[in-house]
């Protein structure tokens, strides 16, 4: 093991191969430089005649020179501006500011309807209403007839919708699993909110741009709109409950600190431990970005679960409550209880951490998960948190025994608390959501519309002490990048956005999604902080001013990493940030220096412009907005070129468009023009056998118009997927310029990028690309204008590379070297090290490093190459779990409901078994849990090697030891291009030197590491608002005790509605 100065503890099969490498050095700085067996000369030939010779075609069928002359021919009528990023970034905040204050305005709407309707309605417990249920509509009996609370529900696909089949007219209600779907609370609720329906569609008129509304009541059930049909899962169980979702908790709460007390006395064994742990993880998932909490087991002495933070409180995000309830497991029942050492240790340390200032500094409570009390432990109340009560109690009574349950629900009344019982598993939800309700009363009686947002809900809450529930909207952050006008931020530049934790809203490189498809998503996605993106800000400098919603500017040098995290961009980008007023977020910009903060504007009339514009070769970018056709019902069906026609008419006023980008796209449309003439006299003049190898011809500029031109007919084409939607990497979106665009920039100018996309297979069937970037003017800062290029077929590349390196000079026609010797391996590599072309063609496509370790490992010492180190700090990393798989069997309502019944039976046969039965059971599904191991993806920090070559070196020559062989060779490069030859001697056996490989490795953290990290609380802001309490709350609703009939009753109720549809 090797620490590096970090601190950051790197595996044993990393810290060897770096060992290895220093070894190596060693050896091969100790050979001499004068054995040389391949002809530098004859390798510079080679390379100079298939450089000219790929020159000439890129060029000839890019049209790049006829662009490049087109757009020095308008140079005069052109005025090149320099970005003023903070004003930019300004604006954009204000375009966004706006935007949400749309989406608040229809859920102050929702919530006036909803109170009106609430205080007109008398609840009437016998009330019959058949309602519109999301599971049942549209479902029949046998005999074909409607089942009640279904009937026939219209639902056709919209496009707005993602192409769900939707109901634009009414809503549709869901009601949890575990709940009875006619239950009185649930049907007067349910009867009442149906005046929602009006202002649903109202708002939706209003703001065509609204996607789901929704009211979720604080009963349980969830009104949403458009309506859609909700299908359960494979068990029949639809698992979804709107209070336990995030952006309920947040709207109906203000944040808190809470510390968890949990019982690990002898009486806890058994189911009640079980109940216990299952209660823990249901309150942690009620806690948000904006609460910190620690978990205290104690019997006679105290227990942190997590030892490293003893007496402190961590932040509620995904990754402390996960890491928390990996522990809940190593929980076990001894001893005997003492409370009062457990409720002292538990407001000391809520007063010590208040103190700090690092807290939620608003609500406190103490969550007491117990199975009895033995005292009223007034005297430790009356010191710590008598007479203001700034601590609430919540204690929950496991097991059905009712002996202790007064002195528990004592503790909750004289503390402003709630007191519940849980009897099974099939409780602990319901019970635990109580808590939720008190803390939601100042909020309600204080009668605050607080405007709540989260990382993609916006909720209110209202009523008299009582919650009604929470109204909602969601914004999609595609409407965010709405608002962006990327042809504003350059080939490189981006916006992002952050929460008041510093979470990302909206970034380039954020990664939310994984697996076959990017159809899943990750456990931690919307907790992605923006210090593990932007990780070469090591001071956490940028991301702490903008957290504290500061205005300003900022620079570092930054390592992008683009094509799948195989290559590297090195920029210095200079960053613009503000907050967006009226929420929570900050918005930044990020500018790359150079051309990137450069803009230039040209002039041409329309008709010129929508002329050219028409040509049937000519697209605009989807996801960029020219013309907001979502605002009017009426625009949505229109292409952006239809859109641009119909504004520049004047016919129609309410069509909001972009001037300044139709303005640039139109300028860009005539100076491409003459590029359709010329590829089409290319296809017409192309004789049989002149490079039949070229397939496309394709080029993009700033404004996002692409024009495209195929030498074959589609059918024969190599890649179909190259510039479609299936090829995201490839073409404008709304975040990124396409790949091929950004890497041709970066080139100097006049010089093509060739590279094997890696989403190609590794035979010959596989294509090339090559792409040059057109710069405006000759100056070094000058904007660029667009990029051209072409795709060839691999195998056709390959020819033209053998064909020349198969030349010499020799007057009598006989080489002394060619890459047909059986001593000599040729290989044609890019500029990050990939092989383009090599004799084993199954070495297509991969690192150089890995064929060639002992050469690459001495093109890094001479400097020819060099390494960038990289880290992906949302990284999946596979691990063989072979623990128990209660924890997550805990979790699904359908195993905790089979879970109740057995120990409802159980119970039933107790007094026969002497407790037997439950033991033999129990422990046989706990040892069955044990053994299902799985191979699973979880979250993990890796690093891992990129590559770039050095421009300054041309050409280099090297030789290296083998045990006493010498081995050379010569690197040289492709002019015009990003490619070189390499010329290896092949008749020594290196094979002692380790391959160089770009495998990512997982850091590893040690057990001091992982507690510092647990310990780190980066610079979060407090929301606006906080409403711990209220003096008209009504303390003395504090719960009761729950009646062990009542829960049988409940829980084989919902056992029938569970299995029925299964």
């Amino acid at each position: 093991m090797q620490v590096d100065r970090s601190g950051v503890l790197f595996s044993a099969g990393s810290t060897w191969l770096l060992l290895l490498f220093s070894t190596l050095s060693i050896r091969v700085t100790g050979v001499g430089g004068t054995h040389q067996s391949i002809p530098p000369s004859v390798v510079k030939l080679w390379a100079s005649a298939f450089g000219g010779e790929m020159k000439s075609i890129s060029a000839k069928y890019s049209g790049s020179q006829l662009l490049q002359k087109k757009y020095k021919e308008f140079e005069r009528a052109v005025r090149v501006e320099e970005i003023d990023g903070l004003r930019l970034v300004k604006r954009l905040a204000e375009n966004m500011e706006e935007m949400f204050h749309k989406k608040a305005q229809a859920m102050t709407r929702l919530v006036e309807a909803a109170e009106e309707a609430h205080l007109q309605h008398e609840e009437d417990p016998n009330l019959q209403y058949e309602y519109f249920n999301a599971v049942l509509i549209n479902e029949v009996d046998e005999e074909g007839n409607s089942v009640e609370l279904g009937g026939e529900f219209i639902l056709q696909p919209n496009d707005h919708f993602n192409n769900l089949s939707v109901n634009l007219n009414l809503s549709v209600v869901q009601v949890p699993t575990n709940m009875y779907n006619k239950d009185s609370a649930i049907v007067n609720g349910v009867y009442w909110s149906e005046a929602l329906n009006k202002v649903f569609v109202d708002n939706f008129e209003r703001d065509p741009s609204l996607i789901w509304q929704y009211f979720g009541s604080a009963k349980g059930f969830f009104r949403q709109y458009p309506g859609i049909k909700w299908k359960p899962d494979e068990h029949g169980v639809i698992a979804f409950d709107c209070r336990n979702r995030k952006w309920y908790i947040q709207a109906a709460t203000s944040p808190k600190d809470v510390v968890i007390l949990v019982d690990v006395s002898g009486s806890m064994k058994g189911l009640r431990l079980t109940i216990a742990r299952q209660t823990v993880s249901s309150i942690l998932d009620t806690l948000g970005d904006d609460d910190f909490f620690n978990i205290i087991a104690y019997n006679e002495e105290l227990h942190y679960v997590e030892p490293c933070l003893n007496g402190t409180l961590v932040q509620a995000d995904v990754t402390n409550k996960d890491h928390f309830r990996e522990h809940l497991d190593k929980l076990f029942a001894q001893g005997i209880g003492m409370l009062d050492i457990a409720l002292t240790e538990a407001f000391n340390l809520l007063s010590d951490f208040n103190e700090t200032g690092r807290g939620s500094e608003c609500s406190q409570a103490i969550m007491l998960v117990t199975d009895g009390a033995v005292d009223t432990y007034d005297a430790i109340f009356a010191k710590y948190n008598w007479p203001e009560r700034k601590v609430r109690i919540f204690p929950y009574l496991i097991g059905r025994e009712s002996a202790f349950a007064e002195n528990l629900k004592w503790m909750a009344c004289a503390n402003k608390g709630y007191f519940t019982q849980i009897s099974t598993l099939a409780d602990v939800q319901e019970n635990v959501m109580e808590y939720l309700h008190v803390l939601s009363r100042p909020k309600v009686i204080d009668r605050e519309h607080d405007t709540v947002w989260t990382e993609a809900y916006i909720d209110s809450t209202r009523n008299r002490g009582i919650l009604l529930g929470v109204v909602g909207t969601d914004v999609p952050v595609s409407e965010l990048l709405k608002t962006i006008p990327k042809y504003k931020l350059g080939i490189h530049g981006y916006a992002f956005a952050i929460t008041n934790n510093g979470y990302i809203l909206t970034h380039p490189d954020l990664r939310p999604l994984y697996g076959d498809g990017k159809k899943r998503r990750k456990p931690n996605y919307s907790s992605v902080d923006l210090s593990e993106v932007e990780w070469e800000d090591k001071e956490d400098t940028l991301r702490n001013a903008m957290v504290n919603r500061k205005t300003g500017t900022f620079s570092m040098e930054v390592k992008k990493s683009v094509d799948k995290g195989k290559r590297v961009l090195i920029l210095h980008n200079d960053y613009y940030y503000t907050d967006i007023k009226g929420t929570p977020f900050s918005l930044g910009v990020a500018l790359s220096r150079g051309h990137g903060k450069f803009f230039f504007r040209g002039n041409v009339t329309v008709e010129e412009g929508l002329h050219d514009l028409e040509h049937p070769d000519v697209a605009l970018a989807d996801e960029w907005t020219y013309c907001n056709t979502d605002e009017h019902p009426e625009h949505r069906y229109l292409s952006q070129i239809e859109a641009i026609k119909l504004y520049l008419s004047g016919h129609e006023p309410h069509l909001y468009c972009d001037k300044e980008l139709i303005q640039e796209v139109l300028f860009d449309a005539v100076v491409t023009a003459p590029l359709e003439a010329y590829w089409t006299s290319l296809v017409l003049n192309k004789s049989e056998n002149s490079d039949k190898g070229v397939e496309i011809a394709y080029l993009g500029t700033r404004t996002g118009l692409s024009r495209i031109n195929l030498f074959v007919v589609p059918d024969e084409l190599t890649s179909k997927d190259f510039l479609t939607a299936e090829d995201r990497e490839g073409v404008f979106n709304a975040d990124h310029f396409p790949l091929w665009y950004k890497r041709a920039a970066e080139q100097v100018p006049g010089t093509f990028v060739y590279s094997l996309p890696f989403n190609t297979g590794s035979e010959n069937k596989s294509v090339v690309l090559a792409s040059t970037a057109i710069q405006l003017l000759d100056e070094r800062k000058s904007p660029i204008a667009a990029a051209v290029g072409i795709q060839m077929k691999l195998e056709f590349f390959q020819k033209k590379f053998w064909t020349a390196s198969r030349q010499c000079a020799a007057l009598d026609g006989k080489c002394s070297i060619s890459c047909d010797d059986e001593n000599i391996n040729c290989y044609l590599i890019d500029n990050n090290g990939f092989i383009l072309v090599a004799e084993d063609y199954t070495l297509t496509g991969n690192f150089f490093g890995e064929a060639e370790g002992a050469v690459m490992n001495k093109l890094l010492q001479m400097g020819s190459f060099k390494r960038v180190t990289l880290y992906d700090y949302q990284a999946l990393c596979w691990v063989y779990s072979e623990s128990s798989d209660s924890g997550r069997t805990l979790l699904d309502p359908y195993f905790a409901f089979f879970s109740a019944v057995k120990w409802i039976l159980t119970e039933l046969v107790i007094f026969l078994v002497e407790f037997n039965l439950y033991s033999w059971w129990y422990s046989d599904l706990t040892a069955k849990a044990q053994r299902t191991g799985r191979t699973m993806q979880v979250p993990c920090d890796t690093e891992y090697p990129a590559f770039i070559s050095e421009r300054t070196i041309k050409e280099n020559t090297g030789n290296i030891d083998c045990d006493g062989c010498v081995k050379s060779f010569v690197i040289q490069q492709i002019p015009s291009s990003n490619l070189f030859m390499v010329v290896v001697d092949n008749k020594c056996d290196c094979s002692m030197f380790e391959p160089i490989t770009m495998d990512p490795i997982e850091i590893m953290y040690n057990e001091s590491l992982k507690c510092e990290r647990l310990k780190m609380q980066k610079d979060r802001r407090r929301p606006d608002t906080c409403h711990p309490f209220h003096p008209e709350e009504n303390s003395m609703e504090c719960g009761g005790a729950v009646n062990l009939t009542q829960s049988l009753a409940t829980t084989l109720l919902c056992l029938l509605v569970v299995l029925l549809p299964r």
